[in-house]
């Protein structure tokens, strides 16, 4: 199924206006291993945030989510998986974050592996996006929900609290 037929069903079966859009339609981390299982832990309910550089949000996306946006998640394939609606932004430098914010990104047991996860990642995006890595760097934190989402052919629908 392609993006807008996925985005269409996803409308139909929240109630949503046809005119509802989404902010972006994206795959987890920069290789396919940690694309999909990134991928595993939303669909599972496990991971239920992210973070992105600041300088990615404002290049990519051309500004900074908010809550209730929606964005389409999908496997590196590029097949859309879920549709995520964000709850909540904070915005703090790297050296600031905190466990307790960190680990409902679901993927890490103690803010040093985050810390040592994200460094390699966000210094990896850097050099592919121009921008260089500090401790000092803003990243976005964003929390989300699952709103709708398909395994496999058989698709999952939940209610969406917009």
């Amino acid at each position: 199924m392609n993006v807008n037929e996925f985005w269409r069903e996803f409308l139909a079966s929240a109630k949503l206006d046809s005119t509802t859009t989404y902010i972006e339609c994206f795959h987890f981390d920069l290789t396919e291993e940690w694309a999909n299982k990134l991928l595993a832990l939303v669909l599972s309910g496990q991971k239920r945030a992210t973070a992105s550089s600041l300088y990615t949000c404002e290049r990519e996306m051309g500004r900074i989510p908010q809550a209730g946006d929606y964005s389409i998640v999908t496997d590196w394939d590029g097949n859309p998986r879920c549709v995520i609606q964000t709850t909540a932004v904070t915005i703090l430098p790297f050296c600031e974050m905190t466990f307790d914010i960190c680990k409902r990104e679901g993927e890490d047991e103690s803010l040093e592996s985050w810390q040592a996860g994200h460094r390699h990642f966000f210094t990896e995006e850097g050099k592919m996006l121009g921008y260089e890595f500090s401790e000092a760097m803003p990243v976005v934190f964003e929390d989300f929900e699952v709103v709708y989402q398909q395994e496999g052919t058989a698709q999952t629908h939940r209610r969406c609290h917009v």
